[in-house]
């Protein structure tokens, strides 16, 4: 096995105002988490896939891959607090034999295998990777309501998942933000912090992390669309 992919599914999903995490709450015909992981199983350089759940959530999160009949699971394992504790309790029942592995948020269920083979062929060739899309707005930093300066967008990307990484450099990476106390928002940034530079793969304007209510609402119509 050697690409594996991590899935952090662990959160609360609170910003969205939902009893219910957000990445079990249906789009289409399945719950986000599952339209995600089909898309990862779907791609032949992934091997297998270990999903970060919340740690009161880990039964029913296995009885529910198998309701769907999600293949490749390898583990589905008690997430963490933050996003990048879940990834590294993940990381842990990655096999040994992996060389590559994929880290992507359960919440963005629009992405293509395309996407997904891009970033790990640029993981392979240069150690790491992410993939993401150029800013093309206007920024301004912004403080108390009021513009303080307009930032210079050339260079500028948002940044998405999914991101891969030789699986001894994630490890060296996830380690020395432990050991240091270092929480950072994306794996990226950890692989950053060691002076190692990441590959950025153009991404898709619509692998857009599902968030607030209206990013729910968008979800379901791109479903609606026939968008998976």
């Amino acid at each position: 096995m050697t690409t594996v992919a991590i899935v952090p599914a662990a959160g609360s999903g609170s910003r969205l105002g939902r009893r219910r995490p957000k990445q079990f709450l249906s789009v289409g015909r399945a719950p986000l988490v599952v339209r995600t992981l089909r898309v990862l199983a779907g791609v032949r350089e992934v091997g297998g896939i270990v999903v970060a759940a919340p740690p009161e959530a880990v039964g029913a999160t296995r009885r529910l891959l198998e309701r769907f009949r999600v293949p490749r699971i390898v583990a589905v394992v008690p997430g963490g607090r933050e996003r990048q504790e879940s990834v590294w309790l993940a990381l842990q029942v990655v096999p040994a034999s992996t060389s590559l592995v994929v880290v992507h948020d359960a919440v963005r269920p629009f992405i293509t295998g395309s996407l997904v083979r891009r970033v790990i062929g640029a993981a392979r060739r240069h150690g790491a990777a992410s993939c993401g899309v150029p800013v093309v707005e206007t920024v301004k930093q912004v403080h108390d309501g009021k513009v303080e300066a307009t930032v210079e967008r050339e260079g500028l990307w948002l940044v998405q998942t999914p991101q891969a990484f030789h699986r001894s450099l994630l490890w060296e990476a996830h380690e020395k933000a432990r050991s240091g106390g270092f929480v950072g928002t994306d794996d990226a940034v950890l692989v950053e912090r060691l002076g190692i530079p990441v590959r950025m793969v153009p991404g898709l304007p619509e692998n857009f992390k599902i968030t607030t209510p209206a990013d729910l609402a968008r979800a379901r119509t791109f479903a609606a669309r026939g968008r998976r």
